[in-house]
């Protein structure tokens, strides 16, 4: 691999990661605070169709984040509502909402689009911070979409929230101790409906980085599992942010070999180079069983 080829493999890489990194900065808190939101998938998907949507019918970019974000919190809240008060399973509850978000993705991206469906809508362009840009060889790397840079800001604070503020603390209880959590005070049901919903706002990011920021349109199903990976990421990370965030970048590095590999001449059979990323995944959550420390009452229903 030239010098070359290795620079647009690491900007590739970090381009592919950012939609995983909002999903599953989101999941982290859910998954923190109790809650197994198999949703997500459905949740990207409803983003990045909000995004677009949004987006071609205002023409800004900042108005389809908006309506990406907002499109997402009805489904939040189904999934808040199933889980908390009907205490229905999070693993089949999330599925069936996946299947259903699917359908109406589809059915309004054929109504909305129909003849228009191979335009390109606007987006947000790239943008290179100074002097980072201007770094010999590895320049390059830094220019991507400046949503891409609110991601690790995010996730930032998130790690600052977790480990240093009361709110950090509430969440971490509710997901370890619940009961121990409502005789101190911290109100069980609230914290979990937050983390839910700000779940659903960060994988409409997530959604809209796919179709905005990225390829500037919307196609069925263009989430292609991410959802998944995004979810993956957080076990394979062990419920710990920074190595959440490793996660997603190895996941975008699969995918990137996507396209790298022909570049190189190294021919592979496509469906093996298109499930690069999801073998990874079950290898990595293989190789880690019976080493997580998952949240001591992930996916269990509160009964107060």
């Amino acid at each position: 691999m030239t010098a070359e080829l290795f620079i647009v493999f690491l900007a590739s890489t970090v381009r592919l990661s950012i939609p995983l990194l909002f999903a599953a900065a989101g999941e982290y808190v859910s998954e923190r605070a109790g809650i197994v939101n198999m949703s997500v998938e459905g949740m990207m998907l409803m983003g990045a169709f909000g995004g677009a949507a949004g987006t071609a019918l205002s023409g800004s970019p900042y108005v389809g984040l908006l309506i990406a974000m907002a499109a997402v919190l009805p489904i939040a809240l189904v999934q808040a509502f199933l889980t908390n008060h009907l205490r229905a399973n999070q693993v089949v509850t999330g599925i069936g909402i996946n299947i259903l978000v699917l359908g109406v993705t589809t059915l309004g991206y054929r109504q909305l689009f129909g003849a228009r469906s191979r335009e390109m809508i606007a987006g947000f362009d790239q943008w290179t911070p100074p002097i980072l840009g201007d770094l010999p060889l590895v320049g390059p790397v830094f220019q991507q979409a400046g949503l891409a840079y609110v991601a690790f800001i995010i996730v930032a604070l998130i790690a600052w929230t977790m480990h240093r503020t009361g709110l950090g603390i509430a969440i971490k209880a509710v997901g370890e101790e619940p009961h121990s959590a409502v005789v101190s005070g911290a109100p069980v049901m609230g914290v979990r409906y937050a983390a839910i919903l700000f779940t659903g706002a960060m994988a409409g990011l997530g959604g809209a980085f796919l179709s905005i920021a990225e390829i500037h349109t919307f196609t069925e199903g263009m989430t292609r599992g991410a959802g998944y990976l995004a979810i993956v990421a957080v076990i394979f990370g062990n419920w710990r942010i920074g190595r959440i965030m490793f996660a997603c970048l190895l996941f975008g590095a699969a995918t990137a070999l996507q396209f790298q590999l022909p570049a190189m001449g190294i021919e592979l059979p496509n469906a093996l180079l298109i499930m690069m990323p999801y073998l990874l995944a079950l290898l990595a959550v293989a190789g880690l069983v019976g080493r997580q420390t998952a949240p001591r009452a992930l996916a269990r229903p509160f009964w107060g």
